[in-house]
């Protein structure tokens, strides 16, 4: 089957090079993760034609829109994708109608025409109420949605999203991307998200992609990616201790010279995770069932919902969920020593 998009980006500029693959299906809204300068912004602007390519194309529902090798290029304007920019970009001096209206007219529209689709797209996203604003009356959210309406405006087949919730709020934020599932989920197209937010990507998209460095390092659902981690941000992300190594049954022997006992039996390269909530510290050497033990120093604590999140030095350097009453109990201070322990059956392993 055909990809509603297919791209392949490679460019380069001031010492970055980007070599990126995107796939995306009709209705399907992908989302782009990865550390700052990964990438992702990049890649967006290119799919959008903002950012020439030196090598590979750019499809979209079957049209080439970008080919250097062909000397192939498709203006922005004509390329029937839709972008909502991170600040929105929304026209100060025109009312929330005529910014929703302003594609449709470009395109040719009649002013009542266009603005009769833009009057019909904002209250599809719930804002007729506001049509007569201007952009400085409006809410982050108010603004976000018109943003997307004016996007969306254009029937785009491929709709681009760069951080549409980063300027909101926490309680703001909360909503917005509630009504954006809803609306991304009544978009005929494609979709692509970038984000820094794993709970925008999870409660969003259908399909992650991890850009670091230019170059995907791992892509798939989110239950494959959130529990086979294959690089530290990825890990980071999804909250977990990730190690690699090279394992021999139930015994995972890291790189980092440490070894780890396992509930899995593999043999070859392999990762090993296990999440701080698995991970138990004690003021003296546990004796009983678990089957990794290590001394370790505590270098910072802070805060991470209802429990403390510790950060350990040692033999092997990991996080832990503690409550704040066994904290207080064991008297944890950063620099103070103590003994961690996680079962085998917390750790899961898997090839690398």
């Amino acid at each position: 089957m055909t990809a509603l998009l297919d791209a392949h980006l490679v460019t380069g500029h001031s010492g970055f090079s980007m070599d990126v693959r995107l796939r995306a299906d009709a209705g399907e809204t992908l989302a782009l993760l990865g550390p700052n300068g990964a990438g992702k912004t990049t890649a967006l602007r290119a799919l959008a034609g903002l950012h020439g390519l030196s090598a590979g194309h750019v499809t979209l529902e079957g049209r080439l829109l970008d080919r250097p090798a062909e000397r192939r290029w498709v203006a922005p304007e004509h390329r029937g994708i839709g972008v909502v920019f991170q600040d929105y970009l929304l026209f100060p001096h025109l009312s929330v109608l005529d910014n929703v209206a302003f594609g449709p007219r470009r395109r040719g529209l009649g002013r009542a025409e266009a603005r009769a689709v833009a009057a019909g797209l904002l209250a599809r996203v719930g804002l007729a109420e506001v049509a007569r604003r201007r952009p400085r009356q409006l809410s982050g959210g108010q603004a976000q949605r018109v943003a997307l309406a004016r996007a969306m405006a254009l029937d785009p087949v491929l709709l681009l999203l760069d951080e549409p919730l980063a300027a909101l709020d926490a309680r703001t934020r909360l909503d917005t991307r509630a009504e954006l599932h809803h609306h991304l989920g009544q978009h005929r197209g494609a979709a692509v998200l970038v984000t820094h937010d794993p709970v925008d990507a999870l409660v969003l998209a259908d399909r992650l992609v991890v850009v670091e460095d230019g170059a995907v390092v791992q892509e798939g659902d989110a239950e494959t990616v959130t529990a086979r981690p294959r690089t530290e941000y990825v890990a980071r992300l999804v909250g977990l201790n990730l190690y690699r190594g090279r394992a021999a049954g139930h015994r995972v022997a890291l790189d980092s010279g440490e070894a780890l006992t396992v509930a899995d039996a593999l043999d070859g390269e392999a990762f090993a995770a296990f999440p701080p909530s698995a991970v138990a510290l004690h003021a003296e050497r546990p004796e009983g069932s678990p089957r990794n033990v290590w001394e370790a120093r505590i270098a910072g604590m802070h805060r991470h919902g209802d429990h403390l999140r510790v950060q350990l030095d040692g033999a092997l350097r990991a996080a832990a969920d503690v409550t704040p009453a066994a904290a207080a109990q064991l008297g944890l201070v950063p620099g103070r020593g103590v003994w961690a322990a996680v079962k085998a059956a917390e750790i899961r392993a898997y090839p690398a």
